[in-house]
């Protein structure tokens, strides 16, 4: 009896002792080396999230949108983009433009930029009704804030992330006005929708009037947000006829014109055991990927989140779109953010 006790007991400490062994092991990829608490591999740590493509309708000349549907769709907020993994594992960002209140429904649009870097070009080709698409959950940047009236402003694709915002705003009884402009009026989205909102709304199609009068970002009384997304030219237009700078919000896709590459820095990889030298006009991830070959990328411009990091040590200059001030606390994207002194200390 008591020798069936002591072999019951061997075989649960063994089986714990495996539990723990796995656990071990998952929590530190580069195990025996110490695992750090909660460190980031290298994809975003937000999970995965697998919805069927069951609508693809084309709203425009060049735009292509897409209906997605699963029970497991979170919640989402206006001004919120999700992360697309394409077939080919490219991450794009799109804005959701649907309804927050369907729940276990998204909506994102995707202009085709035959010039760009083939996600849009993949998108419009193998994106089809049926087909299931791997996002990552919501992150808003772009959050709208509660006031008492709005001036929005879109230029072409960047009326998506402002259509939940119209709606929000609608049912919160604020006054608002939209200047919308565009190529042409062929090439402009939701227009149908748009005008169920009557003269609250300015269409502007370039080819037929020029360059859109900014007159009511100008005119934007105190406290009143202005929120704009489209080309850059135009998000610096509206920057520079606000009355009130701090009261503009903006939505990039597209690497705003900042610093230079800066200085000459060090990072040290304290999981690897390694220190590597960033030169002034190299990337972070480009230096990391001399000693760690497989430190996964992909948009390479601060959008995708595929090279997020924990950082251990060390002030880091943010030079990103994606992050929240909560994420940048303690993380960073090696594609385009750097030291701001000497040295950094990476979870990696």
């Amino acid at each position: 009896m008591r020798r069936a006790l002591a072999v019951t007991a061997a075989l649960g400490a063994a089986w714990v002792t495996r539990r723990a062994l796995g656990r071990r092991i998952g929590d530190s990829p580069l195990w025996p080396l110490p695992a750090l608490e909660t460190p980031v591999s290298g994809h975003s740590p937000r999970r995965a999230l697998r919805a069927l493509i069951v609508s693809r309708t084309e709203p425009a000349q060049g735009v292509l949108r897409l209906t997605l549907e699963s029970p497991d769709l979170p919640a989402w907020t206006p001004g919120a983009h999700v992360d697309v993994t394409l077939p080919s594992g490219l991450v794009r960002q799109y804005s959701l433009c649907g309804d927050p209140a369907d729940d276990g429904r998204y909506t994102i649009a995707i202009r085709l930029v035959e010039d760009g870097r083939g996600g849009s070009r993949e998108a419009h080709a193998q994106l089809v009704e049926g087909a299931e698409l791997v996002l990552r959950p919501p992150r808003n940047r772009f959050e709208l804030v509660p006031a008492v009236s709005y001036v929005f402003v879109a230029g072409g694709i960047g009326i998506t992330p402002i259509l939940p915002m119209l709606r929000a705003a609608t049912a919160a009884g604020a006054d608002w006005t939209l200047l919308y402009g565009g190529r042409s009026l062929g090439s402009m989205p939701f227009l149908d929708e748009l005008a169920a909102y009557g003269d609250r709304v300015t269409v502007h199609p370039e080819d037929e009037m020029g360059l859109p009068d900014l007159a009511p970002v100008a005119g934007a009384g105190p406290g009143t947000p202005v929120y704009c997304c489209g080309p850059e030219p135009l998000m610096q237009a509206v920057m520079a006829a606000a009355a009130d700078p701090a009261a503009v919000h903006l939505e990039r896709f597209a690497p705003a014109d900042g610093p230079g590459p800066g200085r000459a820095f060090t990072v040290e990889l304290r999981r690897s055991g390694r220190v590597v030298e960033v030169a002034a006009d190299e990337s972070t991830l480009a230096a990391v990927r001399r000693e760690l070959p497989d430190t996964p990328y992909s948009c390479g411009q601060g959008f995708c989140g595929t090279c997020q990091h924990r950082v251990l040590e060390g002030a880091v200059d943010h030079r990103d779109e994606l992050l929240t001030d909560q994420e940048r606390a303690d993380s960073m994207l090696l594609c385009v953010s750097r030291a701001k002194e000497d040295r950094l200390v990476l979870d990696l």
